[in-house]
């Protein structure tokens, strides 16, 4: 049986396995944050996409939710479409980083797979969006990435910044102005046993940053 992914599954099914990308299942309560749904609302959809044929996921009460390897081609689909369409806005449309989230959101969904190969080629296939994430090849393959959250570091580790996790728009920004993007080679100089903080420099900038931003950093160590 051939299913009908609609907008709203295929957002499920990206939004479980980027919480599950560590491995872990993903609470509902996780997946009902992430959504902006009621719990009961995401508790009904997840165990309705668990008894279709074939289940896109699976669900335990209690102990959460993965996707079945059916769910993760498809969310890995969308997600090539996510990143592709960041990496195209930027290139070509001139938007900055922190703009494209929201645009690949919409666009997303409706894309076609020959617009999809179109703008992939157009672009020689990048193998990451604006933000570093690896984009999923054509046969839907996540790239592997090694790469070390900067909340791991300590003094006097270095090392090129690979990726950087979120779409909060103020963040990246924030990140910007610090130098702290993909590509920019790093430097810590100081942690903080007390609250875990980090002072990172990046050329002649330095900054003090809490485990909320350094978790989302994630560095290729020298």
């Amino acid at each position: 049986m051939e299913h009908t992914l609609t907008f709203s599954i295929q957002d499920y099914l990206k939004n479980i396995y980027e919480l599950t990308d560590e491995g872990k299942p993903a609470s509902t309560t996780a997946l009902a944050l992430r959504l902006g749904i009621a719990p009961a609302s995401v508790t009904g959809m997840v165990q309705r996409l668990a008894s279709v044929k074939p289940p896109l996921l699976k669900y335990r009460k209690h102990q959460g939710v993965t996707l079945t390897s059916e769910g993760q081609r498809a969310a890995l689909e969308v997600i090539r479409h996510h990143r592709l369409l960041e990496a195209w806005l930027v290139k070509t449309l001139g938007y900055s980083w922190d703009e494209v989230h929201g645009e690949a959101e919409k666009l997303e969904h409706v894309i076609s797979e020959d617009f999809e190969k179109r703008i992939a080629a157009a672009m020689g296939n990048p193998q990451r969006d604006p933000h570093g994430e690896p984009i999923p090849t054509a046969d839907l393959k996540m790239p592997a990435d090694e790469a070390t959250p900067l909340s791991a570091l300590r003094p006097p580790q270095t090392g090129t910044i690979l990726r950087v996790k979120g779409s909060d728009a103020d963040l990246l920004r924030h990140l910007e102005s610090l130098g702290l993007v993909p590509g920019a080679e790093i430097e810590v100089s100081e942690f903080s046993v007390f609250d875990h903080n980090l002072t990172v420099k990046a050329g002649r900038k330095s900054a003090v940053l809490g485990p909320n931003i350094t978790g989302k950093i994630f560095i290729k160590v020298n």
